[in-house]
This record gives structure tokens, C-alpha cells and sequence, in this order.
């Protein structure tokens, strides 16, 4: 799989993956999400290609705190082969290269595989409750 930073054009595809692996909200824009983070900081959005097409992506963020995983997805026909461990590597190195000390993720209450694959390659459960506060509304 080669990894890369998005660009603009990878936009319809990278929604179609999200949506494929259930990560689409209707709270959420994700064309919206992907415009902010283009603006922002597009060396932490990456896409997975295999044979040219887009099957898998991770987006993360740093705060100067901490770093953040959004949307690691990889598509349902590419999953089990390892690629997701292959984008979160990725994301940890550009964060460790920053800095990055921590990485914090969410997972969905309910989505057994994704605490699964993230407790297989080293992340804990962290006795938290999460909160949240929309500033701009995408519907």
C-alpha cells in the first residue's frame, strides 16, 4: 500500500470509503471535515492506495498536546491484511516527528472490532467520559 498525504481530488473518494466503513454522521460534513483539514494541516490527512485506488485513510491532529486519530478507515474488502496498522504507524510517526507525546482516539460505544484492532496494536482504554460542543454546524 502506498501512503500519501489527501489532495483535493481524493475528496469524493475518501467519502465513499468513510461511508462504506460506517464512519458518516449526519451531524457531520465529511467533505466539510476534509476542507478544514486540507486548510489546516494536509501532511496529517492520509490516504492508503492499492492499485491506484483509495482503500484506507487516517486523519491526525496535534494540538501541541496531544495527538488526536480520526477516520482511520480501510475499505471492508481490504480489512484483516494488516493496512490499518500500516496508516496508524504512519500517523504515529508524523506525530512522534512533531513532537506528539500521547495519542488520544474515540470509538464509537458499541463498535467491538475498532476497540479490538486498537487494543491488538497497543492503545488502552482510558477511563474517561468524553464531551463534546459543535462551534459550526455542517447540516
Amino acid at each position: 500500500m502506498l501512503i500519501r498525504p489527501c489532495r483535493a481530488p481524493d475528496a469524493d473518494g475518501l467519502v465513499a470509503l468513510w461511508v462504506a466503513c460506517d464512519l458518516v454522521r449526519p451531524w457531520n460534513d465529511p467533505h466539510a471535515d476534509i476542507e478544514r483539514k486540507l486548510a489546516d494541516s494536509p501532511e496529517l490527512l492520509l490516504v492508503g492506495e492499492v492499485d491506484g485506488l483509495v482503500v484506507g485513510s487516517v486523519m491526525a491532529g496535534y494540538d501541541g498536546h496531544r495527538g488526536w486519530i480520526n477516520y482511520l478507515a480501510v475499505h471492508p474488502s481490504a480489512q484483516r491484511r494488516g493496512l490499518g496498522r500500516e496508516l496508524m504507524v504512519a500517523a504515529e510517526e508524523r506525530l512522534a516527528a512533531l513532537g506528539c507525546a500521547k495519542i488520544n482516539l474515540q470509538v464509537r460505544d458499541g463498535n467491538d472490532a475498532g476497540q479490538g484492532f486498537y487494543e491488538a496494536i497497543g492503545y488502552t482504554r482510558q477511563p474517561l467520559v468524553d464531551y463534546g460542543k459543535r462551534l459550526i454546524s455542517d447540516e
